[in-house]
């Protein structure tokens, strides 16, 4: 009896031994079930620490301690799949192939964990959505800015303005970027004291991204944002990735060249991760004059307990960069000049030139927008999950441009300062600037400057323009390089209560808290040959002014807490924007039935302080917090008809309170009598189709946007009116934005497939507005220039197309060798407008512009390296605007091939042939670019 006794002891010991030390492997393939294999998918043991990635061919292989249990895969774009397995002691388990089922609308859990990230879910949150996973925009994204990756999906217009790198722009529903809601793993990024994204700050967002959902009208997000347009959701990779890493290096035409190295840790069996990135990239553009050099660094530590009840990731991420840029926007004609009539020189800079033999750009951008967040992820219980997110970022930076004149005329004037070439003269500048006799275009003999106390001293003056000896003899004035500096300190904090009432009903409860101090003034960086700048603005300074000798370099500044002392001129300023939020949502979910409603409400407090404009003494010079409510609430509901067929609607209102330069206009700190909310209600409705073959989504939409406030430009000069002097502001103005979108994928077999779309807009201004008009000086109306009407019913909404389409195909002519092309075609584009011009109510409206289609094409070869074929060398070549279309992407201007040239009466545009390709000569425009071309070679390991 006592011996059976042991050798049941010993055996259940050894049972348990075997159980405990046993190792196996797991091994298996993850496809889409049409011969496509799912490279990145998420294998994890269920329960335990034990994950891993699929390689490129969608293979994997996962250690197990464990000899039963499940297996949880997920892949962004796909629905989770979870799979029983049995491994004996250091045996193999093969898995086979696992297929799962295309989503490819959803992010998953795993890839977001965070309640605080509001990513919308495919056949469940009732919002229009198109979603771009991170292997198209490593693929096609190329010299390409971040927001062209977007131009494929409905009713997005994406630009590159100027041309100077991340001088993009993007607009959605014809909504422009500070009307759309950009946030980065659930922070809103948009500038907080105008709404603004500039993408030059975030230029490495396109190597850290897993993916980016576009979110089209009020979007999904809980937080009150700017979503007027839509939300652009952008999920970074997060730190517990498999273990491994890639090498790469790009180049293309205009000297493009780019270089990057990544690794990844993979989870630790303590929990933790570490995830870094670093990449290089320079070039000297493609348009004339606009080099730049730009850096990008990207760290994820995370950490996550055995149970997963507690997840951390702290992650920061930068692009410091610097680029010269094409501010200065040149008539059609002016192109025509540099090229010929037919063909223009849409490469042409007018704002770049040479000095001492090197190119040198008076308009300059550097910056450097560090963020860095904490998230932590709190699995309560079963039916309770807190996520909340810390962040913080100190921006440092500015854009140079240039101050002052010379005999009357700008550095950017069309003839004084221009070679043959329409290049500027650096090098004359410099001369005039030091006491040098030059001869300047347009005027007759040499021109000299005089010395000012014996320097020669330039101001914010222009000078005289007169071609007379006397007025050479006393011009004063010159040209200098100043930078207009932006800088931030930018904190926030967004919490989440996440609580499953029932089995149907969810509640989310949270708060939105965020605190921005913006830094605003003037320095000088290049006195380009004077010996001292003159400021007669500082208040406290005069009457004797300020004597500016000490210049600053336009270089990226790294060490963001460094707060620089600055001698400063033209203007200082501080605005403090305070930012207190709250916001819930109520979701039901049962069977096919999912539906919404949420609210938000938001306090946001403005201050501004000048000790420049104002004497420390005025109670101007720092003002109390003006604090303004506002408000949204939204809902929706989806129904999946059939495991294919879905149908949504949704509705809703924003009481959206002004941007702090409606609050305080003009740079000045008087508050704005017409001062008041936006209102916009927004109505959409959608239907969806998923088969193993096709997917489709179609959409409706209808957005009001009533009382949106704008600031005007400058009236127009006149007898009574210096040039300049004036601003104005339009009052009133309402928008209606309808359309309708089809969004489009098929697999036509295992190697080919085809993608679509088709939006159509009607985007109209809706009645009449008014404006007001003040003086720059001292924000005092202009006389007879109040509460004039605008003529503004029916006006065609500018600077973006209203149809759009596009369709695309790729094919694997070989194994792991693919070719793809895409055609992108924009109509119903319309020139900006300012409203100032619509005094009449017999005006012409939007200028419309010609229509254009692009067609881009790539090729792809992944080649499998290594002993065990894990690892990869990859090639990538992208042709953008294959055929090398010539097109204006957008006009400034609003004129008319009917229209006058000069006066009342006369010739117009069209019979003095001053047209191209139907469009006014004089209309100021941005080309886009002609044919690029980029390759990079990755090596994956």
């Amino acid at each position: 009896m006592m011996k059976m006794k042991n050798w049941l002891l010993t055996g259940l010991l050894f049972m348990i031994v075997s159980t405990v030390f046993s190792q196996g492997k797991i091994t298996g393939i993850i496809t889409d079930g049409s011969g496509g294999s799912l490279p990145g998918a998420n294998v994890a043991i269920k329960g335990s620490n034990t994950a891993t990635s699929t390689d490129f061919d969608g293979k994997f292989s996962l250690d197990a301690k464990i000899s039963t249990g499940e297996v949880v895969i997920t892949y962004l774009g796909y629905d989770s799949k979870t799979v029983k397995f049995t491994v004996s002691n250091n045996g193999v388990a093969d898995l086979g192939e696992i297929v799962l089922a295309s989503n490819s609308n959803e992010l998953s859990e795993i890839v977001v964990k965070s309640s605080v990230v509001d990513i919308a879910k495919d056949r469940k949150t009732p919002v229009a959505v198109s979603t771009i996973k991170a292997a198209e925009i490593q693929q096609k994204l190329g010299t390409q800015e971040f927001p062209e990756i977007l131009k494929n999906t409905p009713s997005v217009y994406a630009t590159k303005a100027g041309g100077g790198f991340g001088d993009s722009s993007i607009r959605i529903r014809g909504f422009t970027q500070n009307n759309i809601a950009v946030m980065i793993n659930g922070m809103p990024v948009n500038d907080m004291e105008n709404g603004s994204v500039y993408w030059s700050n975030w230029a490495g967002l396109s190597d850290v991204a897993s993916a980016i959902q576009v979110q089209r009208g009020l979007g999904a997000s809980k937080l009150i944002t700017p979503s007027v347009g839509g939300t652009i959701n952008i999920v970074t990779k997060s730190s517990d990735m498999k273990e491994g890493g890639s090498v790469s290096s790009g180049f293309g035409n205009g000297n493009y060249f780019k270089i990057q190295g990544s690794y990844n840790t993979g989870k630790l069996d303590s929990g933790l991760s570490a995830s870094v990135l670093l990449s290089q990239t320079m070039g000297q553009g493609y348009i004339q004059g606009t080099d730049f050099e730009g850096s990008n660094y990207y760290v994820a530590l995370g950490y996550a307990n055995k149970s997963d009840s507690h997840n951390f990731q702290l992650t920061v991420t930068g692009a410091p960069q610097w680029h010269n840029q094409r501010s200065t926007v040149s008539t059609i004609a002016t192109y025509q000049k540099y090229g010929s009539i037919e063909n223009p020189n849409t490469r042409y800079n007018p704002d770049a030139g040479f000095l001492n033999g090197e190119a040198y750009n008076i308009r300059k951008n550097y910056y450097h927008k560090p963020v860095a967040s904490f998230n932590w992820d709190y699995k309560i219980n079963e039916t309770t999950k807190l996520s909340s997110v810390l962040y913080a970022s100190m921006g440092r930076g500015a854009g140079a441009s240039a101050a002052g004149g010379i005999r009357g005329k700008s550095y950017s004037d069309l003839v004084a300062f221009r070679t043959a070439d329409g290049l500027v003269d650096y090098d004359k500048i410099v001369a005039y600037n030091s006491g040098q006799s030059v001869y300047i275009n347009g005027f007759t003999g040499l021109q000299t400057r005089a010395k000012v106390n014996g320097l020669y001293q330039n101001t914010f003056s222009s000078g005289s323009n007169a071609n007379t000896a006397a007025a050479a003899s006393t011009g004063t004035t010159g040209i200098s390089q100043t930078s207009s500096i932006n800088s931030h300190d930018w904190y926030g904090a967004v919490i989440n209560l996440n609580k499953k009432l029932s089995q149907t009903l969810t509640l989310d409860f949270g708060l939105d808290a965020r605190t921005y101090t913006g830094y605003h003034f003037t320095v000088v960086n290049d006195l380009l040959g004077g010996n001292e700048f003159y400021d007669v603005l500082q208040q406290s300074s005069l009457p004797a002014g300020n004597h500016i000798t000490t210049t600053y370099p336009t270089s990226v500044q790294w060490n963001v807490f460094d707060k620089k002392d600055y001698e400063k001129v033209s203007f200082n300023s501080t605005g403090k924007v305070k930012w207190y939020g709250v916001f819930t949502q109520l979701e039901y979910s049962k069977n096919n039935l999912t539906a919404f409603v949420q609210g938000a409400l938001s306090q946001q407090g403005y201050k501004r302080e000048d000790t420049f404009v104002y004497l420390p003494t005025n109670p101007l010079s720092s003002t109390p917090y003006k604090n303004i409510l506002g408000g949204n609430v939204k809902g929706g509901a989806n129904y999946n008809i059939s495991e294919k067929s879905n149908v949504f609607v949704n509705a809703g209102y924003y009481d959206k309170q002004p941007f702090f330069n409606s609050v305080y206009p003009n740079n000045k700190s008087t508050l704005n009598p017409n001062l008041t909310n936006e209102k916009i209600t927004g109505f959409e409705a959608g239907y969806g189709f998923r088969s193993k073959y096709f997917t489709a989504n179609v959409n409706v939409y209808n957005t009001t946007w009533n009382d949106r406030y704008l600031k005007g430009n400058a009236l127009p000069t006149s007898a009574t009116i210096p040039a300049n002097t004036t601003y104005t502001e339009f009052v009133g103005l309402n928008e209606v934005h309808s359309g309708v979108e089809i969004e489009a994928n098929s697999k036509i077999t295992d190697k080919l497939r085809f993608n679509g779309m088709f939006s159509y807009g009607i985007w109209e201004y809706k009645g009449n507005a008014t404006v007001n008009a003040y003086y720059q000086a001292d924000n005092t109306p202009v006389p007879g220039f109040q509460g004039t009407t605008i003529y503004m019913d029916k006006v065609k909404v500018g600077d973006a197309a209203q149809m759009t389409a596009s369709l695309g195909a790729s094919y694997e002519v070989l194994t792991r060798v693919t070719v793809d092309a895409n055609y992108n075609f924009n109509n119903k584009l319309y020139a900006g407008i300012n409203p100032v011009n619509f005094t009449s109510p017999t005006n012409k409206g939007s200028l419309e512009l010609p229509s254009y289609g692009l067609v881009d094409a790539g090729f792809s070869y992944k080649m499998l390296v290594g002993q065990n074929k894990d690892k990869s060398v990859n090639f990538r070549l992208n042709v953008n605007n294959l055929f090398d279309k010539v097109y204006i992407a957008e006009s400034r201007t609003n004129t008319f091939a009917d229209d006058f040239v000069s006066g009342t009466s006369g010739p117009t545009y069209a019979s003095s042939g001053q047209v191209y390709k139907g469009i006014a000569t004089n209309n100021q425009v941005f080309f886009g670019f002609g044919r690029t071309w980029n390759f990079t070679l990755r090596y994956d390991f």
